[in-house]
């Protein structure tokens, strides 16, 4: 299938908890199916991660454990109990084994290898992280397979496929059904939802027939057959945009709208709901945020205090979209709830920026959903040519995106029009190339709060050197076409896996070591 990103999948979300979305809200995902995989009846898990990709460093101190452990228990992203994910899984009885071995299956370095267990059987699933809490589901029991989340899936496990798929296609309704020859083959069904339980109760009569699986979406919004968009790059966007003359937003609405098959009045909805979450976690971050296992307090108070006393320079704009930027990472520091946009290690950027000047130009709610969809549309063409993840991009694919992004809804917000918005996207993008991701303390706080801080101040600087039609020079395609080759240049130390850059200094390791002392294991790591 084309890659064709939601705007609601990829770039606004999910709704989550915890400091990293490639780590924690993916991992839960891939719990979560898991948990579906083996039908809820969980004993033993063989976790395995490769020496030489990123979650081999990273997947505790980074959320990878604390996510995997939520989804294995059938939990959301936003479930409040998540950090405290390792002591549930203990007294649900499950045991958890973690091993760091060479992984022949992929080569992303955001990969998972899990070998399930229960009393009555063993299922083995490989899945990726691809960025900003996007997954797929690459191998189930040895058979090469793409799930991505976004479908009811059902899986009849059989010895031979015909006489089974001759009767699927005659009683039901699918997307798409496929066989998978592995270690135990069956059919794959993807659809818009479950095989019902009388066809299986019919199936199971079968000889061929030994289990039959459910797999429930773990996205929110579907995927589905023929499915279309109208454009997926901007001189597309820009081509079919000639006769109808449409603003950026409304150009990420109608592409929102026929990507998910929900009306133009859900999308703006969907997203005034987006900004609300935003909204609250910088109000929660302004009050003061408290976690143990954390480098960083609150240092938006501090911000806020020095502002309130007229000691900072730079203008009280640019001051307030600091503290905004700076509360909401606080937030996501201290497992508060946040929308990961278009990541939760970035996610202060674009909030920050976009709710930060919308204060300063008094502008309505309405406005500022705008400014957000049009955030968001520069995040689908980012995602479908480049990435969002760090461990594939550096940081220039996190915060660089995140000022892209935000950078081009300030234009909205100022009344610039579209070419002025693509302008500003660029020249953002630009101004991040070669950024690289190297946490200090192994943690997703230092120096990724300057660098949201950085996101957030360039996307105010290129919105009114685009308001003032500065001339971009590279059309925004090529921009983004150049990230994703910077980001493969970048060497894989200085791509999130704590190997590099200020995550090895001395300061950084000491800082690490304390941090690891003060914080409990639960299960074997080899």
């Amino acid at each position: 299938m084309n890659n064709y990103p939601s705007i609601f999948n990829d770039v606004t979300g999910p709704v989550m908890r915890g400091p990293s979305s490639s780590h924690c809200a993916a991992s839960l995902r891939i719990g979560r199916l898991c948990r579906d995989l083996m039908d809820g009846q969980i004993s033993h898990i063989l976790i395995e991660f490769d020496p030489h990709g990123s979650l081999a460093t990273t997947h505790k101190s980074q959320g990878s454990d604390m996510g995997l452990f939520g989804g294995f228990l059938g939990w959301e992203a936003f479930d409040e109990r998540l950090q405290s994910s390792a002591e549930h899984i203990d007294k649900a009885g499950i045991k958890i084994e973690m091993e760091i071995a060479p992984l022949t299956a992929s080569k992303h370095p955001n990969t998972y290898q899990l070998t399930l267990s229960s009393q009555t059987e063993c299922r083995r699933m490989v899945a990726i992280s691809t960025g900003g809490g996007m997954i797929e589901i690459i191998s189930i029991d040895g058979a090469k397979v793409s799930m991505a989340g976004d479908y009811y899936e059902t899986l009849i496990y059989c010895n031979a496929p015909e006489k089974v798929t001759a009767y699927i296609k005659e009683v039901f309704d699918f997307d798409s059904i496929e066989w998978h020859s592995g270690e135990h083959s069956f059919i794959e069904i993807k659809a818009q939802q479950f095989l019902p339980d009388n066809f299986c109760n019919e199936l199971m009569a079968f000889a061929e027939v030994q289990r039959i699986k459910k797999l429930a979406p773990v996205l929110p919004i579907m995927a589905r057959k023929n499915l279309t968009v109208p454009f997926i790059t901007v001189k597309e966007m820009l081509q079919f945009n000639e006769q109808k003359n449409l603003s950026i937003w409304e150009l990420a609405i109608t592409y929102e709208s026929e990507r998910g098959n929900i009306s133009n009045k859900e999308v703006f909805e969907k997203m005034r709901a987006i900004l609300h979450i935003m909204e609250n976690a910088i109000q929660l971050g302004l009050k003061g945020t408290h976690y143990t296992d954390r480098i960083l307090g609150s240092q938006s108070l501090q911000l806020k205090e020095q502002l309130q006393k007229k000691r900072l320079t730079g203008g009280d704009a640019n001051n307030t979209i600091i503290m905004y930027v700076s509360a909401m990472m606080e937030v996501k520091s201290s497992m508060g709830v946040i929308v990961a946009a278009p990541t939760a290690g970035s996610c202060g950027a674009l909030p920050g920026a976009i709710i930060g000047m919308a204060e300063s130009l008094n502008i309505s709610e309405d406005e500022k959903v705008k400014a957000l969809l049009a955030a968001g549309l520069i995040g689908v063409f980012i995602a479908a040519h480049a990435t969002f993840a760090a461990e594939v991009g550096g940081c220039m694919a996190e915060t660089g995106s995140g000022a892209g992004m935000a950078a081009a809804g300030i234009v909205v917000m100022a009344n610039g029009n579209l070419q002025q918005s693509l302008g500003a996207a660029s020249l953002a993008l630009q101004n991040s190339l070669g950024l690289i991701c190297d946490p200090i303390g192994n943690r997703v706080e230092a120096p990724c709060l300057g660098r949201n801080v950085m996101a957030a101040t360039n996307a105010v600087a290129c919105a009114n050197m685009a308001l003032s039609d500065y001339n971009s020079l590279i059309p925004l395609d090529e921009v983004i076409e150049t990230m994703k080759k910077v980001g493969d240049e970048i060497h894989h130390t200085l791509r999130c896996t704590n190997l590099g850059g200020l995550s090895v200094t001395a300061a950084a390791k000491d800082i690490e070591a304390k941090l690891e002392e003060h914080s409990p294991t639960f299960f074997k790591v080899c």
